[in-house]
């Protein structure tokens, strides 16, 4: 089982998994391309929507996505922070072992 560790682009909470996402709006595809070491050191999984960042669109199709990728119902992902900024945090309710499990084979380079 894969357990989250520090400078991982998640964490383990009570009740779920936060998510630290960049989000690349009218990327073409809906689909997540890895991790990648921010400037400040911060680790964010980049994912992409064909959604265009107007009306909330692009976020709802990135918690599609988030919930696809994690097996978790839609209602189970809310963006937690950085509504209106590419990097944000999501945060998914549920069992976070399961979750971590998906997210390290989602994105194997983030450790």
């Amino acid at each position: 089982m894969h357990t989250a560790k520090e400078g991982d682009a998640w964490a383990a909470e009570p009740g779920g998994v936060a998510l630290f996402v960049r989000l690349t709006p009218k990327g073409g595809r809906d689909a997540f391309d890895g991790v990648e070491a921010r400037a400040d050191g911060r680790r964010v999984l980049k994912a992409r929507v064909r959604a265009a960042p107007e009306n909330g669109r692009a976020n709802a199709a990135l918690v599609a996505l988030i919930a696809a990728a994690l097996h978790a119902p839609k209602s189970a992902v809310s963006i937690r922070a950085g509504e209106t900024s590419r990097v944000k945090t999501v945060f998914v309710a549920g069992d976070p072992a399961a979750y971590l499990d998906a997210l390290a084979k989602l994105a194997p380079t983030n450790g």
